[in-house]
């Protein structure tokens, strides 16, 4: 009798397993290729550009212009220069050698603070897409190393965003 029970236990847990894996439906979308074919990311390097001149160049223009003026008190024979000159000078030099990690940092976050707004639209159309399509699970393209056309999921997000996909390549002619 318990072999029964057993058994039968047995036969509910498969089914049930399979069941719930009959469930999952996975798609899979490149975000940076959307990113790519909106519009705003055309000005994306102009703004970027635009930051560097007015913001960042100007800081650099005034942080040498300081070193300069603390560098010339300091090397000043006539009188000795005052602490903080000395303290300062350091850190400045310091500054000065680190900038271009100092630049990359501002860019990066500038390029962050620019691309948000982006990249929440494209992840709510994937959402609604997902919605839509049935798909319980989205993963990026490039984790998969193989992968069925017909869950690519690009084309739809690229019609919720109505932005026009580029035409593929025709397929050269078989010999």
């Amino acid at each position: 009798m318990k072999k029964y029970v057993a058994i039968i236990a047995l036969i509910g847990l498969l089914g049930f397993t399979n069941a719930s894996q009959a469930q999952i439906k996975i798609g899979y979308i490149n975000v940076e290729n959307v990113l790519s074919l909106m519009p705003e990311i055309n000005k994306f390097d102009s703004i970027l550009t635009r930051y560097q001149q007015d913001s960042i160049n100007p800081q650099y223009a005034s942080l040498i212009q300081t070193y300069q003026y603390k560098d010339s008190v300091y090397k000043d024979t006539l009188k000795p220069p005052p602490a903080a000159v000395k303290k300062q000078l350091p850190q400045l030099i310091n500054t000065i050698q680190n900038w271009q990690q100092i630049v990359n940092q501002a860019m990066e976050a500038k390029q962050n603070e620019l691309l948000a707004p982006l990249y929440r639209k494209i992840y709510d159309a994937i959402r609604a897409v997902a919605k839509e399509k049935g798909y319980t699970h989205v993963v990026n393209k490039e984790s998969l190393l193989v992968a069925p056309d017909a869950d690519d999921m690009i084309a739809a997000v690229a019609a919720k965003l109505k932005l026009t996909l580029p035409k593929a390549p025709a397929a050269p002619a078989a010999k």
